[in-house]
């Protein structure tokens, strides 16, 4: 059975540099984080698989080739100060703490502790997690150099749009049924740009469907 650090490096390998991710931060950061200490106990042997890692009905861990792919359109920076939305037990928080300067890591109560607690583990001191609903984003801890949400939407709620600095960047992947595609958006004179950058699925993250009318 191969160490978990063999795996590390075969994710980026074979799932993460051959999707034209080169970045040597983001190369850098997903080989030193430990990702199967960010997934349930039962699913640690699956941790480094190329598709979504379920924590929880409706919730997962992004895939390492769409995550990797959103962080390389997001272009993070070393003074960067980095919002990241749904982060579950907090992978995807420890991988941008490697590249920025600090991250705030919004989950709902269920999974912030835990986050938390791996997240300390982790030794990851310049992450923030907040316990709050999702789609009001942590408005307090803003405004952001960059926003990532870590699952499928079908709208950006306008409550975040707002916490993007303006010249800000922001990633999504949008999701229409069972087709999605991420997104990069870009805030030029408070209006967020967005424009389209692969193909990837996720879940809803709780509060990002669109209200739909019903008529009778």
């Amino acid at each position: 059975m191969q160490d978990f650090a063999t795996r590390r490096t075969m994710m980026v390998d074979t799932q993460v540099r051959p999707n034209d991710v080169t970045k040597f931060p983001i190369i850098a950061a997903m080989l030193h984080v430990p990702r199967e200490d960010f997934v349930p106990a039962t699913k640690r042997e699956a941790a480094y698989i190329g598709e979504n890692v379920e924590l929880a009905p409706g919730r997962v861990v992004l895939e390492p080739r769409n995550f990797a792919k959103m962080l390389d359109g997001l272009d993070i920076q070393p003074d960067d100060l980095v919002l990241d939305i749904g982060v579950g037990l907090g992978y995807s928080a420890a991988v941008i703490a490697q590249m920025a300067e600090a991250v705030v890591a919004l989950e709902e109560e269920d999974f912030a502790g835990q986050a938390e607690a791996a997240l300390a583990q982790a030794g990851a001191d310049n992450v923030a997690v907040v316990s709050g609903t999702l789609a009001e984003g942590a408005a307090k801890h803003g405004p952001y150099d960059a926003i990532i949400l870590e699952g499928g939407v079908e709208a950006v709620p306008q409550a975040i749009a707002d916490q993007l600095k303006e010249g800000g960047r922001i990633a999504a992947i949008f999701m229409e049924g069972v087709l999605g595609t991420a997104r990069i958006g870009y805030k030029i004179d408070g209006v967020i740009n967005w424009r389209d950058m692969f193909n990837g699925t996720a879940p809803l993250l709780p509060g990002f469907a669109v209200q739909r009318e019903f008529v009778l």
